[in-house]
């Protein structure tokens, strides 16, 4: 019989000893979280299943349980790597959770054959073990594959099959022996919730107090926010898997009854990928199939039948052998052994999508208590499950989440028609070689400036993020590549993907003469009222007890002293600031611990913005301004509202490309008349609109760090070059004792500078030091005012000196590289100065 229902406190009594918390959910992901939550002492947990316990029904009951750890994502690496190595731990009656088969990848055509290059880089610069293989290989790994078939392969050791069900039963055996309690058959009905905050879960056998609730309900977990009045930007699809008839190929003993000994194989090409399915008393073995190649099948969450009405579970719904055909064929072209087999047994099954393809964790802005651990598939689940722990118990996360925040998505970005299309890309997109600078095809034109009709007119090439359409360069700028004093090095097939030498014109009159940016898309948050001053004192490193005019680069670290963002404070009145800020976490972090009486609102929408930089940035702005912008009346990081032309506006003499100029902000009504004021005036300097892509070239040479890329809250201002913002002596502030606590930086950010004038690396690479991997890029991008590439790596502290000789590795290759004192251009900081 199950447990009763707790009957509810005595609103009068004392607290509870420990937090109670109730997780909707016992896949994989839930019993992970319950088995963390428990080990960090929290163990009043409550998990609830509307199915069964040995198999729920829902994406784990299913899952063919593949782990390939490698990701362009450093978090999901980590996250995949610990999953690996919790479940390695782990067996049930003898049986482990984990089998390390190995991971093979194969190439079929010449771009995925480079992009195992690049893939076999992100795993030495995220610490996987791997290497490359040849046909012949790749063959002997899988005796199936037809050799002549592939170009080579990536070959993973210690990837392998998770198993899933076993594990959820290793850690529910974990979570009990500390007082967690697993109630199956207890489907969810509602969410109690008093005060902007949590306070119960309603289920069809009784009512469940709790102070926090998790949904770790898989596709469900739109139906759960809902009842919670979360909306959860998740789409379920059904992702089609089949397994062959018995081959006489595989029988033979197995090693303790293994399920499967060679590698998981992946044939990206053609969206596919197999595993083995062994006898484990040595009869013939099948082969399992997954195939992303068919088209996109949305499930709606709400018409999923309960467990005792689906036919065989809930997440698996029945098999359309239409849409597989085409990747039978292809199967049995790449294991030719397969031809004379048939697909004996199919389904679909449904898993979890989200616009960016990443899972959502964390805590509901909207309810306190309220928590979502979801769109997390097997391969990431105790990493992802660690996470959600580590926010609830300790408030921050040992591997950075930010990729994962639940609130990383604007408002607009959260209807069900841009989920649905951005979801649906997720899926096709699965096994594509994305670039990284690749922007979505589908709702597009979603978010763009003011400026955006001029945009269009100068011919700008525009990529995305966040929503916001943001030009990288202008086609109306071409003619000045052929005056470009310096020779642009040849770009290879991948760099010069979303790339224009146009870029390195822009970069060039702005450095010369005076170029407009558009820096609408960059967050401004506004914060006003009385205790204003001290809240953001408490909050941030550097002293913001200044006057009203002055502009403070700053930063918010976690209670462990690691970066949350990096924020430039304008004061604009006794009471009242603007903070340039990153993500919409920086956000909710503030709003959360506001004090009475202080507001923290996103103004970004209704305004916008252009920097204004370059050495003649005055000649533009002087003449349309009554205010007197010379340096000595408005000096550098200082504020000032007034006018330009007609156009009211707060200008900020701050600059992160290196050169004189403001960014100049208005409403967003007005601000096409402040570009078009700006423009017309400007054509007797020679002013231009430039992009992204020149920015990023200037901002590197200037060594301006870009959170999220080059710092997170793995990194410490210390670490990171930025210590110049911290200011212990202002008073505390959160991350302070912390920051005091530590010892030397065992670690840098350094900047580094590639030998060669024509080598060009992107980031995310792996960096060596005497001959062995020791950090990795940031981010990088050429320097066309230094005459070379520029990136950003974290090394050991002992090789952070300049001078020292490294290599970075790009698609196998390494080219030589050099620490490099920073900043690399106007040190002195005379261009901005002026």
């Amino acid at each position: 019989m199950p447990e009763p229902a707790v009957v509810p406190p005595d609103p009068h009594a004392a607290p509870p000893p420990t937090e109670r918390v109730v997780v909707i959910g016992a896949g994989i992901v839930g019993c992970s979280l319950a088995d963390e939550l428990t080990a960090r002492g929290w163990c009043d947990v409550t998990v609830l299943e509307q199915g069964p316990l040995a198999a729920p029904g829902g994406s784990t009951s299913h899952a063919p349980g593949l782990v390939f750890r490698t990701n362009t994502s450093k978090a999901m690496t980590d996250y995949a790597r610990y999953t690996v190595e919790k479940f390695s731990s782990l067996t049930v009656e003898g049986q482990p959770c984990f089998l390390p088969v190995g991971g093979l990848e194969v190439a079929t055509t010449e771009t995925r054959w480079l992009d195992l290059h690049r893939k076999a880089g992100l795993a030495a610069a995220w610490g996987v073990e791997g290497e490359l293989v040849g046909p012949a290989r790749c063959a002997e790994l899988f005796p199936l594959l037809d050799a002549d078939a592939v170009l080579g392969g990536f070959h993973t050791p210690g990837d392998g099959l998770a198993r899933a069900q076993l594990a959820c039963q290793a850690q529910i055996e974990s979570a009990r022996r500390r007082g967690a309690r697993f109630l199956d058959r207890h489907t969810v009905t509602g969410i109690e919730r008093e005060g902007g905050r949590v306070t119960g879960v309603v289920t069809d056998r009784g009512t469940f107090p709790a102070d926090h609730v998790v949904s770790a309900a898989g596709f469900w977990g739109p139906v759960i926010g809902a009842m919670a009045g979360v909306d959860v930007p998740l789409l379920p699809l059904a992702h089609q898997y089949a397994k062959t008839a018995p081959l006489p190929e595989l029988t033979g003993a197995r090693p303790h009854g293994a399920e499967a000994v060679r590698p998981l194989l992946r044939h990206q090409d053609h969206d596919l990928y197999y595993r083995e399915h062994l006898d484990p008393a040595g009869g013939p073995g099948r082969i399992g199939i997954g195939t992303y190649a068919h088209r996109p099948l949305p499930v709606d969450p709400y018409a999923v039948p309960a467990f005792d009405e689906a036919p065989v579970m809930p997440s698996s719904l029945p098999f359309t052998e239409e849409d597989f055909a085409a990747s039978w064929a292809e199967t049995r072209r790449m294991l030719p052994r397969l031809a004379a087999s048939r697909v004996q047994e199919g389904f679909n099954g449904v898993f979890s999508f989200t616009p960016d393809g990443m899972p959502l964790l964390g805590e509901s802005r909207t309810l306190r208590g309220f928590w979502l651990a979801e769109a997390v598939w097997v391969t990431h689940s105790a990493g992802a499950a660690r996470a959600v722990a580590e926010l609830m118990t300790e408030g921050r996360t040992s591997v950075d989440v930010h990729e994962c925040d639940l609130h990383r998505f604007e408002k607009a970005q959260r209807s069900p028609a841009y989920v649905r299309e951005r979801g649906v890309s997720s899926f096709v997109e699965v096994y594509d070689v994305i670039h990284p600078l690749q922007p979505p095809e589908r709702a597009r034109a979603l978010r763009t400036s003011p400026f955006y009709p001029r945009q269009r007119e100068l011919g700008a090439h525009f990529l995305e993020s966040g929503g916001w359409e943001r030009p990288h360069w202008y086609e109306a700028n071409a003619p000045l590549v052929a005056d470009l004093k310096g020779e642009l090095p040849e770009r290879d097939a991948w760099s010069a993907q979303h790339w224009s030498p146009i870029a390195a014109a822009e970069a060039e009159a702005t450095r010369e003469r005076v170029a407009l940016y558009d820096m609408t898309p960059l967050r401004r948050l506004e914060v006003t009222g009385p205790g204003s001053l001290d809240f953001l004192q408490r909050m941030t490193t550097n002293n913001l007890k200044k006057r009203p005019g002055s502009v403070t680069y700053t930063l918010l670290l976690d209670e462990a002293g690691g970066i949350r963002s990096d924020l430039t404070a304008a004061r604009l009145g006794r009471d009242r600031w603007q903070l340039g800020a990153n993500t919409p976490a920086d956000l909710d972090w503030l709003i959360r611990r506001a004090p009475e009486g202080v507001q923290v609102r996103d103004i970004t929408s209704g305004t916008c913005c252009v920097g204004v930089w370059g050495p003649l940035a005055r000649q533009l702005v002087q003449p349309l301004s009554p205010a007197d912008l010379s340096h000595e009346a408005f000096g550098y990081f200082k504020a000032r509202e007034t006018y330009v032309g007609h156009v009211p506006v707060t200008a900020l003499r701050v600059s992160y490309v290196g050169e004189l100029g403001w960014e100049l902000y208005a409403d967003a009504d007005v601000g096409l008349r402040l570009w078009d004021t700006l423009w017309e005036a400007g054509q007797r300097l020679g002013v231009i609109a430039a992009g992204r892509s020149a920015f990023n070239s200037l901002r590197l040479e200037k060594g301006y760090r870009a959170w999220g890329a080059d710092m997170t809250t793995e990194h410490t201002p210390e670490e990171a070059g930025v210590s110049f913002a911290v200011r212990p002596s202002k008073g505390d502030f959160v991350g302070l004792d912390a920051l005091a606590a530590r010892g030397r930086a065992a670690r840098k950010l350094v900047c580094l500078t590639l030998d060669d004038p024509a080598a060009l690396v992107m980031g995310s690479e792996p960096v060596h030091l005497d001959g062995v991997v020791a950090g990795y890029v940031t981010s990088a991008g050429y320097g066309y005012s230094v005459g070379r590439c520029v990136a950003y790596a974290w090394l050991p502290a002992a090789a952070a000196a300049p001078g020292t000789a490294v290599s970075v590795e790009y698609f196998g290759e390494k080219t030589a590289a050099t620490v490099a004192a920073e900043p690399l251009f106007d040190p002195e900081m005379a261009r901005i100065r002026r």
